[in-house]
């Protein structure tokens, strides 16, 4: 499928199959960490058509792997997009029906502004002299995309892992301009266990000399074998201990008998492999860094003495919470936390735990129960957003 964009204001360029819009001209983005970008990009991708009152356009927040190209070809890899099994035409996130929007994430690798991208002030990098950012950081940059779009209100705002953390964000900070929300396997704050997976990521990556202390764009070089094994050990994160015994079990790859050696004797050993070669390709060491510290720092609670119920105060948004039974990275417990934050606010707030033995990543795979889930949910909340069914 190929993008769509119906909605150009002037000075929007073509990047790949989507758009770039640089910002903060007229009025800074202030950053939770104190600094002012006066000056950013966000490149971002649409789908479907926006109808005459601009009440269709639905905003899919990416999680920290992913990118803007949801259902088109990524431009480094050729391969489809990572949701495009739910987006098209008849699909839950209707195409025919719906405006759909995805903009790479503040701190990203592929167009936004972030520490790969050229600093305006030096001709150089950025690295490590970009600004750390958060979450909420990451939503202020995407309201700006939607000034710019001249939508003031979504429809809806759809995310998993990290874009479920976006999508709570949204409901928090922008309620007004939110009609439904739904947050999918994700968390309201993140775990100190999480939190030491990501540690251990980025110290995989500072670790490979190639890292060069965050300057390696300026030598040339690259921390492929840091990055590649922060890739390995998040992405076993993702899986299910049933779906990787179904999937691999103890199989041996490509040989009859173990090898008495280091190399991969085992399936499931060469497919984190592969996973970790095929990553380094299309993502950023640094942008790892940033995002992942994004995600540790969020914590909607956090600003409301630990009163997560107060960050939704008197919230009209309409609410779709979904978990998945074998997701151990964020588990439903988190989920039902979020909707009884929700309840404890009187908020319109649906919550299906959705059977699965596939893991954190089931909201990507094939998975009937969440696709009639998000349709029902979204037709229900289209009805009473009055939209043409």
């Amino acid at each position: 499928m190929t993008s769509q964009p119906v909605v150009t204001p002037a000075g929007s360029q073509p990047v790949d199959q989507g758009f770039s819009v640089e910002l903060g001209h007229e009025r800074p983005l202030r950053l939770d960490c104190g600094v002012e970008l006066d000056r950013f990009t966000m490149a971002y991708q649409t789908y479907g058509a926006l109808n005459a009152d601009k009440s269709n356009a639905i905003l899919i927040c990416h999680a920290l792997t992913g990118d803007q190209y949801v259902a088109s070809a990524h431009p480094t890899t050729g391969k489809a997009g990572w949701w495009e099994r739910i987006v098209g035409p008849g699909k839950p996130l209707d195409t025919d029906r719906y405006f759909l929007i995805c903009v790479n994430v503040l701190g990203g690798c592929m167009g936004s502004s972030g520490p790969k991208e050229i600093n305006p002030e030096t001709g150089k990098p950025w690295g490590l002299t970009f600004p750390v950012i958060t979450i909420a950081d990451m939503v202020r940059a995407q309201a700006r995309v939607l000034d710019y779009l001249s939508i003031e209100q979504l429809f809806a705002v759809i995310g998993g892992s990290m874009g479920g953390m976006q999508v709570l964000q949204w409901a928090h900070a922008y309620p007004e301009r939110v009609f439904a929300a739904v947050p999918i396997a994700a968390a309201a704050r993140h775990s100190a266990q999480n939190i030491a997976f990501h540690e251990v990521g980025r110290q995989a990556i500072t670790a490979d000399p190639n890292w060069q202390g965050g300057n390696y764009l300026e030598v040339g070089t690259v921390p492929r074998a840091g990055l590649a094994v922060a890739r390995m050990a998040a992405h076993i994160t993702y899986l299910s201990e049933p779906a990787l015994r179904r999937k691999f079990g103890r199989k041996l790859q490509d040989r009859n008998r173990v090898t008495y050696g280091f190399d991969a004797d085992f399936q499931v050993e060469s497919y984190l492999r592969h996973q970790g070669i095929t990553f380094v390709e299309r993502f950023d060491a640094n942008s790892y860094l940033y995002i992942t510290r994004a995600m540790d720092y969020f914590d909607l609670a956090a600003e409301h003495d630990d009163t997560l119920s107060l960050a939704f105060e008197k919230t009209p948004v309409r609410f779709c919470v979904i978990s998945f039974t074998s997701d151990w990275l964020f588990p439903t417990w988190e989920s039902r936390d979020i909707v009884r934050a929700l309840n404890a606010e009187a908020a319109n707030v649906s919550f299906v735990e959705i059977e699965s033995d596939k893991g954190h990543d089931a909201f990507l795979l094939e998975e009937p129960e969440f696709d009639r889930t998000l349709t029902g949910f979204l037709n229900g909340a289209a009805r009473r957003r009055g939209l043409p069914a």
